[in-house]
């Protein structure tokens, strides 16, 4: 599943890496291996590759 966290434009797109309770692993392709709280970030479901 490839995602954006809207509040940081500039990591660019992720993969969704896993999902365990809140806590979700997001590869981005500008930020790198990230765990965020899916509480507290709220990410968006990309759709295609396009901007």
């Amino acid at each position: 599943m490839l995602v954006r966290n809207p509040a940081q434009p500039d990591w660019g797109t992720g993969q969704v890496q896993s999902r365990i309770g809140e806590k979700v692993t997001v590869n981005f392709e500008h930020q790198g291996k990230l765990v965020l709280d899916g509480r507290r970030v709220a990410l968006e479901l990309v759709f295609s590759e396009q901007s």
